[in-house]
């Protein structure tokens, strides 16, 4: 069973543009969707279209539009009851893949609250071989709740893969999550690297900024790191090795979610017994199939190729 963890969940409204994003202009969509949404709900829905057991752990009231999107696609799923609506958040994606996010902040959780997902996030955990904690903190959780839900659960045989940034994200580093997903900009944050020249470096086709900040990374938690770099591809670091996957051409539709699919792609391929190389493999053709589809859709396994990813040893 993996199971994910969407503390601020979302209703994602894509919006196609046939032109250019500017500002203050009236400007035409060629489509529009809307989307259950939230990091966790991504990599739950592409791990329920691996056909494998999977729970999505989520707030959200009764009745709450987001509640009825997941019903339709069939994603099994848990809430605890709340009073205010889930949060829209909007994209809107230029032809050429541009996307732009506006992303409402997320209705408050109160104390009664944050103590039922506590208590649901643990109980579901004891059937788990993953626990996915994905996605922002909304208001009123703690920004080191990843942290202590990790801290309880060390011992328990669930191993924790954590995709988040900010506070968050280092007290999951702290607290050593045996997984960290961030991208090169999280990396450079947790890291005190320079986040703008990884980054360049990187789709210069030199990712060896970012080798050396996930390897620090690694050492510090004990646990690997995947990071995510765009159309530079990807690394997985270990405190055994590090490996980079190149990423294969594709035509950008939307971002939004691309990085969810390559977690969903890595626990896939782990609850498969894939070692490093086709974990990082797998996680990169999930991410890219991801880029490829309109919104935030899931890839299928049939959208996926990680026979087209290249993946070699660093170190």
């Amino acid at each position: 069973m993996i199971v994910t963890v969407t503390a601020n969940p979302s209703v994602d409204r894509t919006i196609e543009l046939t032109g250019e994003l500017r500002r203050g202009q009236v400007l035409r969509a060629a489509g529009s969707q809307s989307q259950p949404g939230g990091k966790g709900i991504n990599v739950a829905r592409a791990v329920a279209a691996a056909e494998l057991d999977v729970l999505a752990l989520l707030p959200a009231a009764d009745g709450d539009p987001l509640l009825n999107q997941l019903d339709q696609t069939g994603l099994p799923y848990r809430t605890i009851p709340v009073s205010a609506p889930v949060r829209t958040n909007i994209t809107v994606v230029e032809p050429d893949g541009t996307t732009t996010k506006i992303n409402e902040p997320g209705a408050a959780l109160t104390d009664a609250a944050v103590d039922a997902l506590t208590d649901q996030v643990l109980a579901a955990a004891q059937d788990a071989g993953w626990l996915a904690l994905c996605g922002s903190v909304p208001p009123g959780l703690p920004l080191d709740w990843y942290g202590r839900i990790i801290g309880r659960l060390t011992g328990s045989g669930v191993r924790t893969a954590v995709d988040t940034s900010g506070s968050p994200l280092a007290a999951a580093a702290e607290a050593g999550a045996a997984l960290l997903k961030p991208n090169a900009e999280e990396l450079a944050w947790l890291t005190g690297a320079d986040g703008a020249a990884m980054e360049a470096q990187a789709a210069a086709g030199d990712p060896s900024a970012a080798v050396t900040a996930a390897a620090a990374l690694a050492a510090r938690t004990g646990g690997a790191v995947l990071t995510t770099l765009g159309g530079a591809g990807a690394l997985l670091t270990t405190p055994e090795g590090t490996w980079q996957a190149t990423a294969p051409r594709i035509q950008v539709r939307s971002t939004v979610g691309a990085g969810d699919s390559s977690l969903a792609g890595y626990l896939i391929a782990h609850s498969r017994g894939a070692g490093p190389e086709g974990l990082l493999a797998t996680a990169v053709a999930y991410g890219s199939a991801a880029a490829a589809l309109p919104g935030t859709t899931p890839p299928t396994p049939g959208q996926t190729d990680p026979s087209a990813v290249t993946v070699r040893r660093l170190s």
